[in-house]
C-alpha cells in the first residue's frame, strides 16, 4: 500500500528538500512504494533550493536544483499518511492540524532532537546536515518497510 510522505521544515530551501530528495533516492534503491513531498511552514511558493543544500545532495547523485518551495497546505495536510518534520517545533505547530500523523524525523527513525539547520552556513554545515538526514531515512525506509511487510 502506497504512503504518502511529507517532509517539513521552514522554508522549504534546505532541510525538506535535501530529506525529500534522498528518501526519493533510498525508496527507489529499496522499491519501497511511497509518493514523497516536501514544503516549509514559512515557505513562499516556487523559489529554489539553496546553493549549498544544491551542492550538499551531489556526492549523492541528486540533482535538486529543479525544486521549488512550497508553503504547507491544509490539502497538504489531507493528501499526506506521515509527515516528518525537521524540529519538534515544526512538530508542534502541525500537530492541532494532523493529530496522530506528525513526528519528527529523528523520531519516527529512532529517538527524537531536532534536525539542525544549515541556513546561512558553509558547505560543511549543509554537508554534515545531509549526512545527518540521510542516516534518519535509512531508519525510517527499515521502519516503512517492516510497516508493509
Amino acid at each position: 500500500m502506497s504512503k504518502n510522505i511529507l517532509f517539513v521544515c521552514t522554508g522549504n530551501t534546505c532541510r525538506s528538500a535535501m530529506a525529500a530528495a534522498l528518501m526519493d533516492k533510498i525508496a527507489a534503491e529499496q522499491d519501497l512504494d511511497v509518493r514523497i513531498e516536501s514544503a516549509g511552514l514559512f515557505a513562499a511558493e516556487g523559489e529554489k533550493a539553496s546553493d549549498n543544500a544544491i551542492k550538499a545532495m551531489i556526492p549523492y547523485g541528486i540533482d535538486l536544483t529543479n525544486h521549488l518551495t512550497q508553503p504547507v497546505t491544509e490539502d497538504l495536510i489531507k493528501q499526506c499518511d506521515l509527515i516528518l518534520t525537521m524540529t519538534a517545533a515544526h512538530k508542534a505547530v502541525l500537530e492541532p492540524i494532523a493529530k496522530g500523523k506528525v513526528y519528527t524525523l529523528s523520531e519516527y527513525a529512532r529517538d527524537g532532537g531536532d534536525v539542525s539547520d544549515p541556513y546561512g552556513g558553509g558547505l560543511e554545515e549543509y554537508n554534515e546536515c545531509a549526512r545527518e538526514i540521510y542516516s534518519l531515512l535509512t531508519d525510517v525506509a527499515e521502519r516503512l518497510a517492516e510497516e508493509n511487510d
